[in-house]
């Protein structure tokens, strides 16, 4: 067992920005980028381990989630396809041409 070092389990690598939002830390590990956060949600300080840890196990919690809580699972692909799909908020209301709709 290797001794237990501050510095090297409470310092992740280096973030690489992803998107506006979105950074990454350790490879497939995407998170929001805590700067955006910090306003609302106190940011707490884990060890590697414990975020990949966390990061490892998060399918289990879901599937133990779907198994406990979920009537149906949806994918979010089929969410963004039926955003994509024109539907009855496409189409103008009654009284849109008099700017009431």
């Amino acid at each position: 067992m290797s001794p237990y070092r501050y510095d090297e389990q409470h310092s992740p690598p280096e973030p690489e920005r992803v998107s506006e939002v979105a950074i990454t830390t350790f490879e497939h590990l995407y998170e929001v980028d805590p700067r955006l956060m910090q306003r609302w949600v106190l940011q707490q300080t884990f060890p590697n381990w414990d975020t990949l840890r966390i990061m490892n196990s998060r399918h289990d919690h879901l599937d133990w989630m779907h198994a406990h809580f979920a009537t149906k699972v949806l994918q979010g692909s089929e969410i963004l396809a039926e955003l994509d799909e024109p539907g009855p908020l496409d189409q103008p209301g009654p009284g849109a041409e008099r700017g009431a709709g």
